[in-house]
Parts: C-alpha cells; sequence; structure tokens
C-alpha cells in the first residue's frame, strides 16, 4: 500500500510538472519548485525522468539571484503529436481534411485529400504516408458527419461511412489511440473553448446543414452529453417535425422555434446556437419573438445563430483529440 501510495504521489507530482512547464514553456529548477510548491529534490527527480522521455530538454544557462548560473529547461511541444482529420463532402466530392498539431496547438502540417468516392484503404492509406513524416503522432482525431453505435457508424448523412467501424480499423492498422466524433459535438466543444463558458452551463447546438436534416450536440456539466449508444442528439428522428426547406421559410422557421420550445421543456440550457449558413437574422429573431408570445412558458433560452460551425468543429475536434494526450493518473493496487 505504501508503494502504491508513492507511485501515485508521482504521477501526480508529474503531471503537475508537465501543466506548468507547458504554461510556462521554459524555467529553472528552482523556478519551477517555486510554482510548483515541490521540494528541489522532488523536482531533480521528477526532471530528469522529463529529460530522459524527451518531453523536455536543456536550454540556456542563465545569471540566478543567488550568483550562480543556473540551466533552463524547455517543455518539447513536439514530443508528442496528434493528427487530426475531418471527413466531409465538397461539391460532391468526398474530401478528407488533415491537420497536424503539437502541444502547443501550433500546426505544423494542414493538407486537403480529394476522394472521388470515399475509399478505406485509401483513407488509410493516407493516414500512413502522414505517420511515416510525422512519427510522434501519437493520437487521431477524426470527425465524422455521423455517430457510431458500439462501434459502428450507422447513423450519417454521408452514406459511404455507414457500416465503418472507423475507430477499431484505425487502431488495429496503427496501434494508436483514436477517436471518432460527431461533427455537432465537436462543434458544441469548440464553441464552448471558443467563448470560454462556464463549465457547469449547458449548451445546446443545432446544426442545419443544405439539404440535410439536423443534428443536435449537448454540452452538459463539462463535456458532451452522448446517451447510452451515443445517439443523444439525434432530433431528426422527432416526429411531427417538418424539416423541408422547400416548404418555405415561415415553416422552417417555426421548425426550429418548435425545437427550441422542446429542448427548452427537456434540457433548460443556458443558451441554444442554431448553426445554419445564409439564416436572415432579423427575419428569424422577429418570427421567434411571434413564436414565443403564442406559446407560453416560464422562460425561454439565450439563442445564438452562428455561421461558423466548421470552425466550432475544428476547434473542438482539436481539443478533445489533444485531451487524450493528457497523462492520467494510474492508480496502483
Amino acid at each position: 500500500m505504501e508503494k502504491a501510495n508513492t507511485n501515485l504521489i508521482k504521477e501526480i507530482n508529474l503531471n503537475l510538472v508537465r501543466k506548468v512547464l507547458k504554461q510556462i514553456s521554459k524555467t529553472t529548477k528552482p523556478q519551477l519548485a517555486a510554482l510548483t510548491d515541490l521540494s528541489v529534490v522532488t523536482i531533480n527527480t521528477l526532471m530528469q525522468e522529463l529529460l530522459n522521455n524527451g518531453e523536455i530538454f536543456e536550454d540556456e544557462i542563465v545569471p540566478s539571484n543567488g550568483g550562480r548560473h543556473a540551466l533552463t529547461y524547455r517543455f518539447n511541444y513536439e514530443y508528442s503529436l496528434a493528427l487530426i482529420m475531418h471527413i466531409n463532402e465538397k461539391q460532391g466530392t468526398d474530401v478528407v481534411n488533415t491537420t497536424v498539431v503539437n502541444l502547443n496547438e501550433d500546426v505544423l502540417m494542414k493538407e486537403e485529400h480529394p476522394f472521388q468516392i470515399f475509399n478505406a484503404t485509401q483513407f488509410y492509406s493516407t493516414i500512413q504516408d502522414i505517420i511515416s513524416h510525422y512519427p510522434s503522432i501519437k493520437v487521431i482525431g477524426i470527425g465524422i458527419p455521423g455517430q457510431s453505435v458500439n462501434g459502428e457508424i450507422t447513423v450519417s448523412s454521408h452514406e459511404r461511412l455507414n457500416g465503418i467501424r472507423l475507430a477499431e480499423d484505425v487502431q488495429s492498422k496503427f496501434g494508436l489511440p483514436v477517436i471518432v466524433e460527431n461533427d455537432v459535438n465537436a462543434a458544441v466543444c469548440g464553441y464552448v473553448y471558443r467563448e470560454q463558458i462556464d463549465e457547469d452551463q449547458c449548451v445546446l447546438a443545432i446544426y442545419f446543414p443544405e439539404n440535410s436534416p439536423p443534428g443536435m450536440g449537448i454540452y452538459l456539466r463539462n463535456g458532451v452529453l452522448k446517451g447510452k449508444h451515443g445517439l443523444a442528439g439525434e432530433i431528426k428522428f422527432l416526429p411531427s417535425i417538418v424539416w423541408d426547406e422547400s416548404k418555405g421559410t415561415e415553416v422552417f422557421f417555426n421548425s426550429i422555434c418548435e425545437i427550441i420550445q422542446i429542448l427548452q421543456s427537456i434540457f433548460d440550457p443556458d443558451r441554444i446556437v442554431i448553426y445554419r449558413e445564409n439564416i436572415e437574422e432579423v427575419s428569424f429573431f422577429h418570427f421567434l419573438e411571434s413564436y414565443k408570445s403564442k406559446h407560453k412558458m416560464p422562460l425561454y433560452p439565450e439563442v445564438i445563430l452562428s455561421d461558423l460551425f466548421y470552425e466550432d468543429f475544428k476547434t473542438g475536434l482539436r481539443g478533445l483529440t489533444l485531451k487524450e494526450l493528457e497523462h492520467p493518473i494510474i492508480v496502483f493496487k
């Protein structure tokens, strides 16, 4: 038990040192001891381990207050890299956008790979080429316009993805942890990151793509609420709501308002973000106020219109993927 406690404390201290070094980039051992409230002896031991791992490296020698020169250490932001991939459709062609980022979220590589038709073999070949150029990649994050159920993509507007066990296949082929995330779930996380929203808030994001039914992401208690099978937010299956925009703007606006009322009744969110390009903002909010006057409720949430879906999607997926690189606390038994 004593050994277990010692190992646990060491893991906690290592993560603390990593976190501080990541934030400040460069420091001396005495400065790090002061910032972490750890003893210089403990810092010496931990820094040696990080140095041996390649997580930090020795930098320049600088004068110290005591007159003696001190060696500085610099955090190695490229010790672990993340490969982030977005699968979508562009002008009728399947497109895979790929980005490699370091622990400081600096973009090291950004490419667009068009596929005439999505092909798993070509997709895996793309991953292999990127990993060959960036062998420090330690996690892969894949954003998809759809949802996985028990590891299999079964609900996707992108038909060629349905039936693929993407996370399992990629992890098996490359031996790296893989996260596959729904595009709207990633977007709501990106919105929360961008707006620096308090962790205890409830934020709902609804994405209305062109010519496809909507999807929703639920951010609650510092994370995405997915449900038992990952299908929370599949609002296109709600009965009695008309999603067909060809029936006119008023019908479309009314459908959005009905969804807002339903979600307020179920979640009581702090705000609802509506992602939609080319929506007439003044007309929509005028319609919403009219709807609220006819459908009384104790209160309605704050409603935000946004055309930044892809920006929030990319930000959220990047954050979720990099989070996988955080070192977990290992409890020894």
